[in-house]
């Protein structure tokens, strides 16, 4: 497998323009992911006005680990360049022990996540839970009355904390009717085909009025329970998904750098992918959960929001094409859980966004990449390789 070239920049003059149907897709994403804030609306997650909480630096040599996956051998170093990574970044024992940058990203670029938003808004969850202003045993419909009249009537908000409603919800993303296809119009993330679908993500919500399972008996990957999650979140809160995080999360923890959400014509933040920031900030955050939700001494997340996150899930729930990946894993509070019994886990999103998060090992890795395929078993099971090696080679 050969190195990945960096893709042209389509601002220059005589480049092909993006085009707005594909421009999250290979090959348009190796700069797309860069540059989201060129393309689409957006709304400012303000860093605050304190300064920075320290990375401290303690850089080793990577490169040579070796590893295997999927019956070949590797390298960290043949890793990095063959798998469309564009930032990637450990830490170890509260410092950074390797941080790169590839395909033209820099410290200060701020990188789409995908669906590493939802881990952003569920810890947001966490911290107003924690607080009494969100309960997540109540009914949705205490928050969003509206919803009464929608398959969401009955499911808690731990149901949707937990994507364990029974609403259909067809995330086929490759399908050209499908509800994630829709979310993509209503988003404003793509043009509309059907002049009948909704133009922001809260009429497409209400539009949802199917059940395939009673709620809370099995997983089912539906994006869209995030934005239901935030639209309880602001209701709760009276404050809008981007100030949210910025006041109870973002500034307190210490970002560095603004991140951003995209945002839909009504003005909703796209809370279930919409998300930007910079690989630093975003290893701030997983920093933040090595650290049990404090930061430099503060309490920001609830401790007990944290330990039940990694170990409250009930991974009976957690089954079929998700265990090709995660054999002994669940899902939980809008967080991935690789191993219920150690409780690691994980922000993921498509197009090869990871962070990876080892509390017992004070262990975390950031991977921030624009894969050509939106999802890949392959790839998955290599980077999630990759990362277990450096972090056994650390240990």
């Amino acid at each position: 497998m050969t190195s990945i070239s960096p893709f042209r920049d389509p601002t220059a003059p005589g480049n092909p323009l993006v085009p707005k149907q594909d421009w999250d897709r290979s090959p348009w994403n190796r700069w797309t992911f860069q540059h989201v804030r060129d393309l689409l609306p957006t709304t400012k997650v303000w860093r605050g006005a304190g300064p920075a909480s320290p990375l401290p630096a303690d850089l080793r040599d990577i490169d040579a680990i070796p590893f295997a996956a999927e019956g070949e051998a590797h390298t960290i170093g043949s890793f990095l360049e063959t798998s469309y990574a564009d930032g990637f970044l450990v830490l170890h024992g509260g410092k950074i022990v390797a941080e790169r940058y590839l395909n033209g990203m820099t410290s200060h670029t701020q990188h789409l996540s995908q669906s590493v938003a939802k881990s952003v808004v569920g810890t947001v969850a966490g911290i107003l839970i924690g607080r009494g202003v969100v309960d997540p045993a109540a009914s949705l419909t205490d928050y969003l009355p509206e919803l009464e009249a929608t398959a969401y009537r009955g499911a808690t908000v731990q149901h949707v904390l937990d994507m364990t409603s029974g609403v259909v919800f067809d995330e086929t993303y490759t399908a050209p009717d499908s509800h994630m296809a829709q979310l993509d119009v209503a988003s404003g993330w793509k043009n509309g085909q059907n002049p009948n679908w909704h133009t922001n993500i809260w009429d497409l919500v209400l539009s949802l009025k199917d059940l395939e399972c009673p709620h809370g008996t099995s997983f089912r990957y539906r994006s869209i329970e995030t934005d239901v999650l935030s639209f309880v979140l602001e209701r709760a809160a009276a404050t809008p998904l981007a100030e949210l995080v910025s006041r109870e999360l973002w500034a307190p923890m210490g970002a560095e750098e603004d991140a951003y959400f995209t945002v839909d014509a009504a003005g909703y933040a796209l809370g279930d992918g919409g998300f930007n920031a910079t690989l630093r900030d975003y290893a701030r955050f997983a920093l933040l959960h090595l650290r049990g939700g404090e930061t430099d001494g503060r309490r920001i997340v609830p401790t007990e929001w944290i330990a039940g996150t990694r170990f409250g899930a009930d991974p009976r729930l957690f089954a079929g094409v998700y265990q090709e990946v995660l054999p002994a894993g669940a899902y939980h509070n809008q967080f991935w859980i690789e191993d219920t019994s150690r409780g690691v886990y994980m922000a993921r999103g498509v197009f090869g966004q990871l962070i990876y998060i080892d509390p017992v090992s004070d262990f975390a890795a950031v991977v921030l990449s624009s894969w050509p395929e939106f999802v890949s078993t392959t790839r998955t099971r290599t980077a999630l390789a990759a990362v277990r090696a450096i972090r056994e080679a650390l240990l």
